[in-house]
């Protein structure tokens, strides 16, 4: 029997020991299996899933809600192949990822091995750094830089490759590759014995082992002051100001309770958008979350906190050009996208609000009647949503539908959102309780985020209650993780709005294009599959039973397995005109 202790596979346990990581999600592979156990015994929990994407969607999930970077570990070739569009969602969306990918042994490397193939550039378009580690030594080194790099400056994901013989015990190895050679033969067998030895000499060559794993280094700014002094003048001559905070004002690492407090010192008119949804609390009386559009272009300052002229913001479009912009953003080239603002400042978001509140702005009288105008028409638009909510849709009206997730969601709930139109209409309707507490996929707009998502959040906060809002067509994309859920006895209370189709999609095509082909899906029995993978399924056919099945899976995921209703709903006019291009 070959020891089954492993020098390299140890260095990678020890070094996410100390950046306090206490997760790796995974899908096995024998590529990586060394690194699983090592990580086993040093006290991580392994995470184990379906689907290589989910370990990146359950990675980025924990990142954006504990500052820290997340970790997953796939196998070679497939395994890598297979994240990135994950990794590509972390990019996008900012979070410090570390993934860590099997390779073929270094002396195999370009020969044809199982799974190898060119993995750096695969991944490297898609993360911030990556790297191939090529000695036992260099592992525990390089995953220490990983993880700084990942939350250096703008947060992102980084990949790791470490191949299977740095992972493996030594005397395996060398036992393996040498095999056949121990009686040369032939000066040919002499010369290849000689060159695998001095390879495994450099593979196994000491050093390594005293690591110091730097605490994360969040981006720094230079010349806030100055600048918030600027954008202080500003605001002072301002009439109707608006801000409008973004998922990287709330991103891994941020100071969000400073940024609260920094908003409510400012008291002007707030909209939050994707992860900083909740940052104000449910009903904060700075806090507006219907018509954005006319309150950005009738506004004659915008600040836009962590959040960049986008497609969102109809490429700045939405903003007049005649009012100032102040912006503020973690990247240099976010900041300026499509447009160039007033007064533009490369910091975090609550740094430089935190600053801006600091220089004792004077609240002016006409700030008064612009906040009235604004609530005015939240309470118009709110009043109109009800409206909609009580017209019969059957089988279920999807804003009756999202009014029963609002009313059955505790106190310490956390939203994850994983869909198209459903996922849309709740963004109007569901009410984030606290910060950090909603989570969508981000700017790229992937979907099957929810079951990876809804892993990351358990890890995080393993007390919340944890709710997840899919649309039928999202759910396909994870539903096999429903087994992983009820695997690690996670209790979410999953809530799929099954109208049978692509609907963002159809809503679209079928008047432009006159033809409904591939959106249809079919109403499949959800509730059933749920229960065949271990969870607790319910079906909702029926408004009038809303309230009370939503209470009996909320009932049942405290027993500690995953629930889903499988609701089905009607159409709506509702959101008529959301082009989803």
């Amino acid at each position: 029997m070959i020891a089954s202790t492993s020098r390299g596979a140890d260095a990678i346990a020890r070094v996410l020991q100390g950046a306090s990581i206490d997760t790796v999600f995974t899908l096995c592979g024998g590529h990586i299996s060394p690194i699983l156990v090592a990580a086993k015994r040093a006290g991580l929990a392994i995470v184990d899933v379906r689907d290589e994407a989910t370990t990146v969607f359950a990675a980025d999930a924990q990142a954006r809600l504990t500052g820290r970077p997340g970790v997953a570990a796939v196998t070679a070739g497939p395994g890598v192949a297979n994240t990135i569009t994950a990794l590509k969602n972390a990019q996008m969306a900012q979070s410090p990822v570390v993934l860590l990918g099997g390779a073929t042994a270094t002396i195999l490397k370009g020969r044809g091995s199982l799974q190898d193939i060119d993995q750096l550039a695969l991944v490297r378009p898609h993360v911030k750094w990556a790297s191939a580690v090529t000695r036992v030594a260099d592992l525990g080194p390089t995953l220490a830089e990983a993880l700084a790099r990942s939350c250096d400056g703008v947060p992102g994901p980084v990949f790791v490759e470490c191949p299977l013989d740095l992972l493996y015990p030594e005397a395996f190895v060398r036992e393996t590759h040498l095999a056949g050679l121990d009686q040369p033969r032939s000066l040919g067998e002499r010369v290849m014995r000689w060159w695998v030895r001095r390879h495994l000499d450099r593979v196994f060559a000491p050093g390594g082992d005293h690591i110091t794993v730097q605490p994360p280094r969040h981006g720094r700014s230079t010349g806030v002051v100055a600048l918030a002094r600027r954008a202080a003048t500003a605001i002072g001559r301002a009439s109707r100001p608006v801000v409008l905070v973004g998922s990287q004002a709330v991103s891994a690492g941020a100071r969000v309770g400073d940024l609260a407090r920094a908003l409510d010192r400012l008291a002007m008119p707030v909209f939050l958008s994707g992860m900083a949804r909740g940052l104000l609390g449910p009903a904060h009386p700075l806090q507006f979350r219907h018509q954005r559009k006319a309150a950005l272009r009738e506004a004659d300052l915008v600040v836009l906190a962590g959040t960049p002229a986008d497609f969102r913001l109809d490429y700045g479009r939405h903003i007049s050009r005649r009012a100032t912009l102040v912006s503020v953003n973690l990247s240099p080239a976010e900041l300026t996208k499509n447009r160039r603002p007033t007064i533009g400042a490369v910091a975090p978001a609550a740094e430089f609000l935190a600053t801006l509140a600091d220089a004792g702005l004077s609240r002016r009288a006409e700030w008064d009647t612009w906040i009235g105008r604004l609530r005015e028409r939240e309470t118009a638009r709110d009043r109109e949503i009800d409206g909609l909510a009580d017209e019969s849709v059957p089988p279920i009206n999807p804003l009756r539908l999202c009014q029963g997730i609002e009313r059955a969601a505790g106190a310490n709930a956390v939203f994850v959102v994983d869909g198209g139109d459903f996922v849309a209409t709740a963004s109007y309707i569901l009410r984030p309780r606290a910060p950090l507490s909603w989570l969508d996929p981000g700017v790229f707009g992937t979907l099957g985020v929810g079951a990876g998502f809804v892993l990351g959040v358990h890890r995080a906060r393993p007390g919340a209650e944890i709710w997840a809002v899919y649309g039928d067509g999202a759910l396909g994309f994870s539903l096999s993780e429903f087994d992983t859920l009820a695997r690690h006895r996670v209790p979410v209370i999953a809530v799929v709005g099954n109208d049978g189709k692509w609907a963002q999609i159809a809503r679209d095509q079928v008047p432009l294009l006159g033809d409904d082909v591939a959106t249809g899906i079919g109403g499949a029995a959800y509730h059933r599959v749920i229960e065949a993978l271990g969870g607790r399924g319910f079906l909702l056919d029926d408004a009038t039973r809303l309230d009370a099945t939503l209470a009996a899976a909320r009932e049942a995921a405290r027993e500690g397995v995953p629930v889903l209703v499988n609701a089905l709903i009607g159409d709506t006019e509702f959101r008529k005109g959301s082009i989803s291009l």
